[in-house]
């Protein structure tokens, strides 16, 4: 059982984050490679990220067990800005903090490879520059391709907590966590593989959706670093498996004709309940959730459920469809000034 502590001046510093972590997805993209869990949201993901790799799984493996702990210092909080500015930082981890973070590791099974015990010589300035190269090479193969998928589902997420704090502030946002996540004021309590107690003390804490992450939050080892819980994404539909990798939205988009489909796709620019979508694009109730699922099968909507009703929010290709083809698709890869090279 994980165990926040909160202080009344926490709950005023609680944030949701502006969208996913690159480098979190990645380090948790990595343990969903290697399990067999979820095959209609992973399975063919997975099968599409094996091909392209090669080889950068070897020191990652090291580094990352099946599960468990995995250094801290994988996952810089720089990274929220973007993957080069997160590489940057773990290319600049001081060799102390490595050393006592992979000691950590060494501890438990499987038993510790030579390669990854090299990151803690006297200077690991070198095996952190490959190790940072084999995270950039692993990310492009394994999320880069998915990546407006994944930003579309943390945005949804973040839409659904961002309605829960206007609503009814930073208690009503955590008593709308996913269920392996219970808010009992003043303690947030988790579904977690070993006890762990985390006083924020006064600094707040960061809410981090991810599309990777299953079954458990993830906090860090360390409680000194700046609090951070990464959580699962939720659904009130079956997602469409993230193997899609940006393709195209397919034969639905075919459907898509007529002004009422188009107010309804403008209606639900910033987030919509089924029942809000009815009166803003002047429909039936029926209707609006008919023109909502031939929006989400076209690739054009994420839904998920927010309390007793469903939330309905644009993925990147629904923005740019609504305002205006390639212009509107500015920003929805993961190239660009974020994700620059970082080899």
């Amino acid at each position: 059982m994980l165990r926040i502590h909160f202080t009344g001046r926490d709950l005023g510093a609680v944030r949701m984050a502006a969208g996913p972590d690159p480098l979190w997805e990645t380090i948790l993209s990595f343990h969903r490679l290697r399990d067999r869990r979820g095959p209609l949201v992973f399975g063919e993901w997975r099968t599409e990220t094996r091909v392209r790799l090669k080889g950068e799984t070897r020191l990652l493996g090291a580094l990352i067990p099946k599960r468990g702990y995995f250094p801290d210092f994988l996952t810089p909080a720089e990274s929220r800005i973007g993957l080069a500015e997160g590489l940057e930082a773990l290319r600049a981890t001081p060799g102390e903090r490595v050393r006592a973070e992979l000691a950590l590791l060494a501890t438990g099974p499987p038993a510790f490879p030579a390669r990854a015990a090299a990151l803690g010589d006297d200077d690991p300035a070198a095996e952190l520059g490959l190790l940072a190269g084999a995270l950039c090479a692993y990310h492009r193969a394994a999320v880069e391709p998915y990546w407006p998928h994944i930003r579309a589902r943390a945005e949804a997420d973040r839409v659904a907590r961002g309605r829960a704090l206007l609503d009814g502030g930073a208690d009503a946002l955590l008593a709308t966590l996913p269920p392996m996540i219970r808010w009992r004021a003043p303690v947030l309590e988790a579904d977690y593989p070993v006890d762990r107690e985390l006083a924020l003390d006064g600094r707040g804490l960061l809410l981090q959706p991810s599309f990777f992450c299953r079954a458990t939050p993830v906090v860090h080892r360390d409680p000194a670093l700046p609090p951070v819980l990464v959580y699962p994404v939720t659904y009130a539909h079956a997602p469409v498996a993230v193997g899609h990798g940006g393709r195209g939205a397919g034969p639905s988009l075919g459907r898509l004709v007529g002004r009422t489909r188009s107010a309804v796709l403008g209606a639900i620019a910033h987030g919509t309940t089924t029942s809000e979508l009815a009166r803003r694009a002047g429909v039936s109730l029926a209707s609006a959730s008919q023109h909502a699922c031939v929006l989400r099968e076209a690739g054009l909507v994420v839904t998920l459920r927010h309390g007793n009703a469903v939330l309905h929010t644009l993925t990147p290709l629904g923005a740019a469809l609504l305002h205006g083809g390639a212009q509107g698709m500015s920003g929805t890869g993961i190239s660009g000034t974020a994700y620059g090279s970082s080899g």
